[in-house]
């Protein structure tokens, strides 16, 4: 199921990409690009934080935050050999950022409807707050349309940051800890979907002799992101919460707290200046 669900959620982020016209998404990816990079810095330094008061191991508390940051699982993943991060620590870390990616995916839509936000308003909040890309998209697609847009392209310019991330702990990590080279290494798991969503995009936008059949292909994305979440699902089992633990488990809570409240407040803020 975790192999699947991996394969899966990146063909169907590619088959939204025939929804989408390419326009909006550069512009919507555009806008979004400070309010990302504003959102993984405080998130970094949130979470690093948070974990020393709540004494987190070092490790699983810079895991938790940089999947916070950035992309969930997907960071985690990438991350993990440059600290080299023991099998414990990476499924302690997951397991946190999938259950309250889980989380987000349900509690956004009504939350956004309570808040009185646009589309637009929560397709950017979403983007910044919930971990995964499939809850993302998942959470967009259900607020409409236009939060579908904003929040994959903002989500998949804030996946990008995955390369600088672990480059940069990689070299930190030899620095500080005077780590041979080859130990401190860090091989990196580059999105390549991104361009074939991306190349989707153009097709829908530019080629209009396919224009009858991207809104089928784009409809079948939206079937495989439910097929995603629920395979998903079939990963955790009693085990896997156990491994979680309190502390951690604490820390990524509160961090998601304050990472939801802060971008929230952004978005407001984008937007009551481009009411003014």
């Amino acid at each position: 199921a975790r192999s699947a669900s991996k394969l899966l959620l990146q063909a169907s982020v590619v088959l939204l990409g025939f929804a989408m016209n390419l326009g909006e998404v550069l512009r919507a990816g555009r806008s979004g690009f400070l309010y990302t990079l504003a959102g993984i810095a405080f998130a970094l330094t949130a979470g690093t934080i948070l974990g020393r008061v709540m004494k987190v191991p070092s490790r699983a508390a810079y895991l938790i935050s940089c999947g916070t940051a950035i992309c969930g699982g997907s960071a985690i993943a990438a991350v993990g050999p440059a600290v080299q991060a023991s099998d414990e620590e990476m499924s302690v870390s997951i397991g946190t950022v999938f259950l309250l990616n889980a989380a987000g995916l349900v509690v956004f839509p009504p939350l956004g409807h309570a808040l009185g936000l646009t589309e637009r308003e929560f397709g950017l909040w979403a983007a910044l707050a919930i971990h995964d890309t499939s809850s993302v998209v998942g959470a967009g697609a259900k607020y409409g349309a236009a939060a579908l847009t904003v929040a994959t392209t903002v989500k998949l310019a804030r996946a990008l940051w995955i390369v600088p991330l672990t480059l940069a702990t990689g070299a930190v990590r030899r620095v500080v800890a005077h780590e041979d080279p080859d130990g401190g290494s860090a091989k990196i798991q580059w999105p390549w979907f991104i361009l074939f969503f991306l190349g989707a995009a153009v097709v829908s936008t530019y080629v209009p002799a396919l224009s009858p059949v991207c809104p089928w292909l784009a409809r079948a994305g939206r079937i495989g992101l439910g097929v995603t979440l629920f395979l998903i699902g079939t990963g955790m089992s009693k085990a896997s919460l156990a491994k979680v633990g309190a502390l951690p488990l604490l820390q990524g809570i509160v961090l998601w707290i304050l990472v939801a409240g802060t971008s929230l407040l952004l978005v407001r803020a984008r937007s009551e200046e481009h009411t003014s």
